[in-house]
């Protein structure tokens, strides 16, 4: 198994080991089933825990009950097979994926498959939540959006953005809260702010580090209070874009506020951004500054001492087939093109785990042969 560069040891919160992902439980994981696999399949991850290279996606999909029971039958076959990551948002199919994740995971701890120490499970907040079902009108999402959050005083007016994010403290407090109670979970292992670049579209970056501080003020008390193991950011463009876009987003000023929050010892130790063939900038383009340094986002996630997450893996099924040959050549044990899609994303270095939305249990059995030995 990979081991990452050494960080910080983390804050221990009393009591909660058995309510989330543990060193002790994830590396058990991986013994079990490492001899399946690739020597590089698990990983050791910044925040101690070790991570199947391959986890599960939970964002594509209508918001009905097949897909609700598709997810669930998914989720426990891939855990079955050798993948403990496990990712999820509270935005996804109007709250629904988190609610499948909690299924499955509730069903693979009653037949005794695995541990809740051996699961990474991941959720992320900042957009507005559906409740259920998709409203039928632009006002129908409005009118939603007034009673639900502004009528309740989760959320004020201004503190909304692109008609429906938010890194409001209170906001984010209803988000976690709601997220734990979706899956059945007492703690979620990794807790993202889902794409913060988004405010930029409004507001200052001064104004953005101003409520990020506050933000990670948020997830820092979360962690003390064992509601969360760590957190981090999941991007779409904002480390994948250059340094001086609208957009871009600074590791390395993340980082610094981190810790002017909460010292040495802060809970910021993920990234997640997407990295496929279409999509190479994270390993290949240096958007990062470090000092007088220009680095790529997975390098300076890296020496920052950052777990770097890869997303859209196949691109919303966009890689899964009719990909150049010349690629078969580059991956000669991959018999698919999307065996080929996720071979190149979960070897590039400095990448401890990708994810790929996974509906069927053929669709698992598949990519996971690109972590075979």
């Amino acid at each position: 198994m990979n081991r990452s560069r050494s960080t910080p040891p983390l804050t221990p919160v009393a009591d909660t080991d058995k309510l989330r992902a543990t060193s002790a439980g994830t590396a058990a994981f991986a013994r079990r089933l490492e001899l399946k696999f690739a020597a590089d399949y698990f990983r050791r991850s910044t925040f101690g825990q070790t991570l199947s290279s391959l986890g599960i996606g939970t964002y594509l999909g209508e918001s009905t009950d097949d897909i609700d029971d598709a997810y669930v039958a998914s989720i426990s076959h891939a855990v079955e097979r050798g993948i403990n990551v496990i990712d999820s948002a509270i935005n996804y199919r109007s709250q629904r994926s988190e609610c499948a994740v909690g299924a499955a995971i509730q069903r693979l701890l009653a037949s005794g498959t695995v541990s809740r120490q051996e699961l990474v499970i991941c959720s992320k907040g900042g957009y507005i939540p559906l409740g259920g079902t998709l409203p039928a009108t632009r006002s129908d999402y409005q009118a939603y959006v007034q009673r639900q959050f502004i009528d309740e005083q989760i959320l004020r007016p201004e503190e909304i953005v692109a008609g429906g994010h938010s890194l409001a403290p209170r906001f984010l407090r209803y988000c976690l809260a709601k997220s734990r109670q979706n899956l059945g979970l007492r703690s979620v292992d990794v807790y993202y702010l889902h794409n913060p670049e988004q405010q930029l579209s409004s507001v200052t970056r001064d104004e953005l580090d101003l409520r990020m501080r506050a933000a990670f003020a948020v997830l820092e008390e979360a962690a003390c209070r064992g509601e969360i193991g760590v957190y981090g950011v999941a991007t779409w463009e904002g480390l994948r874009v250059p340094r001086d876009s609208k957009s871009h987003l600074s590791l390395e000023r993340l980082v610094l506020i981190a810790r002017q929050v909460a010292g040495e010892a802060h809970h910021f130790r993920a990234v997640q951004l997407p990295i496929n063939l279409a999509m190479p900038e994270a390993a290949r383009t240096p958007t990062q500054s470090l000092g007088a340094r220009h680095v790529t986002a997975i390098q300076a996630a890296d020496e920052l001492g950052l777990t770097a997450i890869g997303s859209a893996t196949l691109m919303q099924s966009k890689l899964a087939q009719g990909l150049p040959d010349l690629l078969r050549d580059h991956f000669p044990g991959c018999v698919t093109d999307a065996q080929r899609a996720v071979s190149f994303a979960r070897t590039i270095p400095g990448v401890t785990s990708v994810l790929v939305g996974m509906k069927q249990r053929s669709h698992v059995d598949e990519n996971l042969a690109a972590g075979l030995a």
